[in-house]
This record gives structure tokens, sequence and C-alpha cells, in this order.
């Protein structure tokens, strides 16, 4: 904690005047009316696949969404929603957005890399800039809603985003699991010490529906998530079941809610984007 609020608290005492990237990143912003940051304490828990997900729901009820990939060190993004190629510079030397469909964009430190496979080795000043770049120097446009897709844990990337988008609400995945719930306290935490809001909190894998007897198998337990949510005054903005297709989907870079419509999966995503948009 000393060393958030040390953070929290330098970048207050050196804040001067705006700068050119400071004023770009201002003008991007204004033009976004939701931001949405998606944190997990702990990786395995879906975050990814959430993010991912919830945007695609999103789009598909009519929004203008973009994500924006700050998981610098394993960005994901881009493969689940099987994009490739790289980023582009339009007549204002700015970087174009990667287009999912028309009313999906995605920004990925991916997209600017040639190999793929390159390892990306950089301390937080550069992780700090990469990130408000992904902010003032692309052109996103008008969006009703940016999700951000952030790295496990509390370091660098999230308490970027807590600095640089004043207005962004967190939304937190967990698995039922004790393990999982434990560290998704130490995000709640986190939130509240740099003061960013919490939309709430979503148990991911919670439940199996056996495909040959429909009996449902808590894989991971049940309830933990809403448990957790009211223990710490939050918003529980439900569950998602598990489904080994939707591992299948994102490694094959296809649409899990296009190719099982009917599935409990897509179901929930579409309740999530309910929830999320009211």
């Amino acid at each position: 904690m000393v060393q958030i609020h040390e953070s929290v608290d330098a970048a207050q005492k050196n804040k001067q005047a705006p700068t050119k990237e400071d004023m770009a990143v201002d003008s991007s912003l204004k033009k976004i009316k939701h931001k949405y940051i998606v944190l997990s304490g702990k990786g395995g828990v879906g975050k990814t696949s959430t993010s991912v997900n919830l945007a695609m729901a999103l789009a598909k009820k009519g929004f203008m969404v973009g994500i924006m990939d700050v998981d610098l060190h394993g960005p994901d993004v881009p493969r689940m929603l099987g994009l490739t190629g790289m980023l582009d510079l339009n007549k204002n030397n700015k970087l174009n957005p990667m287009r999912y469909s028309e009313n999906l964009k995605v920004v990925s430190i991916e997209s600017l890399i040639a190999s793929k496979d390159d390892a990306i080795i950089w301390r937080g000043p550069l992780k700090y800039s990469a990130i408000r770049q992904f902010i003032g120097e692309v052109e996103w446009g008008p969006l009703d809603f940016l999700i951000i897709d952030s790295p496990p844990g509390t370091g660098d990337e999230p308490l970027t985003i807590a600095q640089t988008i004043r207005d962004a609400k967190a939304i937190i995945v967990t698995t039922p699991q004790e393990v999982s719930l434990a560290d998704v306290r130490k995000s709640i935490s986190f939130c509240r010490t740099v003061k960013m809001d919490i939309l709430g909190l979503i148990e991911n894998m919670s439940g199996f529906t056996c495909p040959h007897c429909n009996e449902l198998v808590d894989l991971f337990g049940s309830g933990g998530g809403k448990k957790t949510a009211d223990a710490s005054g939050i918003e529980f903005l439900g569950k998602i079941p598990f489904d080994p297709n939707i591992v299948t989907c994102g490694d094959s870079g296809i649409s899990f809610q296009e190719k099982y419509a009917n599935a409990a999966v897509t179901r929930a995503y579409s309740e999530l984007a309910d929830r999320v948009s009211k």
C-alpha cells in the first residue's frame, strides 16, 4: 500500500501545466462516454475472455465499443478476435484502431510489433508512456464504451489507467474458489486506495452443465463471488458459466457468441452487457 500511496502522491505533486500529450489524451477521452477497466487479482480467471466477450456483446447491441489491451507482456486480445496485421497511420498522423466489426475497434501492443512472439521487456516509465499513447495517439473517435483489458494484479498498468483516466470504473473478475477470491479482495483494496469507482464483480467459470446428463457441476465451487461482493459493499454483476468451447473459440479467433448463439455463456454475456449499459 505504501508504494501505491507514494505513486499517487508523487503524480499529484508533480502536476504541471498540460503538455501537448496531455491535451491529446484529454481530447480523446472526451469523446468516450464510459470507460471500464477489467481487473483480476490473479491470472487464469478469464479476465481477457471476459473483456473480449463483454465488448462483443455491447457491440451486438448497437453500441460503439473499443477494446484497449494494456496487458503489455501478454497481449491476447487480437488473437482472441482473429485479428492480424499492424496498425496504420491516418492523415492526421494518428493510429487507426483495428476493426473487428463496424461497432468494435481494438488497439493492442501486439499490433505494433513485427514478431508476435517477441517479449516486451519494459519498466514502469515505458509502460506509462505506451498506455498514454494508446489513448492520445489513437483515432478512437466517439465511443459509447472503452473496455480496457489489464494484466492481473495491481502493478504499473492499472495504476497508469487510474492516474490517466480519472472517470474509469473497474469491473473485477474472479472465479469461485477461495484462492481467487483472496486475490480479488486485493483488487478491491487497490481501487479504493487509488479512488477508482468499482462498477461491480463478475464470477467467471461458475458452474458447468454436463453435455451428457445436463447436470450442473460446480467445478470451482459456487457463490463465492456474490459473497465477496456483498461483504465488500459492491455490486455483483452476475455469473458466467464454464464452457470448454469458449477456450477453443478464443484460441482459434472465432466468436463464441456467433457460433453458439443460444449457449448459456452467450446469454450470460448479453445480460452482463445489459447491466453494464443500464
